[in-house]
């Protein structure tokens, strides 16, 4: 990754903790134009979007923020804070301090969640919206999966291994990638420690948080109603576990002019690298109403 592609900024959360983000496309910076803002899921970064930032460099300013406890974004003493509203709070904020307002937002996973808290706080904000593998109805199976491995992962000590541990985590999800896409898949997720040997690229402290969030069944369909009149577009991975078929399909009800993408061959999540994702990602973009 060559980081003349893109811009470094650091801003300030409301809580005075300092959040980074990622800027490509500066020279489509407007008034009243969509920026384009990419948000991971649970033990991602902005890394994850550098392809996707590049391909929609060529038309669109894009963000692509780490969420605190992740990438360049600084630990939070309170890993309490590690929640979706304390999420849509910072990027809200970072949107107003680096003035896009009017925004597409893409989410992966927890960045969807992340989305509709978005929608209910800020609706005017939201130009469209793309959800990737998420809903308001999240699969227990998925959740116990992602439960089992996150801050529990077994140490690597060089980057080969940890392109294997990526693949073993989600080769199920992702069976087609190549070596080269392993690495860099770790290169997205993993950082060097001290001593030059890779490790997870989050706070442990997130993993606490995840042990203690609640297990029963909570009502995030309020929350997916805010997109009412936000242009959307859900894609699913064929075999998610995560965003099942049902969930799908009521959320279709809920919505009529949702947009819906099921990519064959991918679990939870599609990288969005996939050409079925990116054709569908532009359509939506190109079909988006004048300011």
């Amino acid at each position: 990754m060559t980081q003349t592609t893109f811009i470094d900024h650091f801003v300030k959360s409301h809580d005075g903790l300092q959040l980074y983000c990622r800027e490509y496309g500066r020279q489509h910076q407007r008034p009243g134009a969509v920026t384009v803002l990419c948000l991971p899921g649970l033990t991602r970064n902005s890394r994850d979007f550098y392809r996707l930032g590049i391909s929609l460099s060529s038309t669109h300013r894009v963000l692509t923020p780490d969420f605190r406890g992740r990438g360049r974004s600084a630990y939070d003493p309170i890993w309490q804070n590690y929640q979706p509203a304390t999420y849509a709070q910072d990027v809200i904020t970072t949107a107003q301090l680096l003035q896009a307002d009017r925004l597409f937002i893409i989410g992966t996973s927890l960045g969807g969640l992340v989305t509709m808290v978005v929608a209910a706080l800020r609706p005017r904000l939201l130009a469209g919206v793309v959800l990737n593998d998420i809903g308001p109805d999240v699969d227990p199976a998925g959740l116990q999966r992602i439960a089992s491995y996150v801050g529990k992962l077994p140490p690597v000590s060089s980057w080969a291994e940890a392109a294997a541990q990526a693949k073993r985590v989600n080769g199920h999800a992702l069976p087609d990638l190549s070596d080269d896409d392993w690495m860099h898949f770790a290169q997205c997720t993993y950082r060097n420690n001290a001593n030059g040997r890779p490790l997870p690229d989050m706070d442990p402290g997130i993993a606490e948080a995840l042990r203690v969030a609640p297990t029963g069944p909570v009502d995030l369909w309020p929350l997916f109603e805010a997109l009412a009149k936000v242009p959307t577009l859900l894609i699913r991975g064929g075999h998610s576990d995560i965003l099942s078929q049902a969930t799908l399909e009521d959320m279709r009800a809920v919505k009529p002019d949702l947009r819906v993408l099921v990519v064959p061959g991918r679990g939870h999540a599609p990288t969005l690298d996939e050409p079925l994702c990116r054709s569908a990602i532009r359509s939506l973009l190109n079909d988006l109403p004048a300011a």
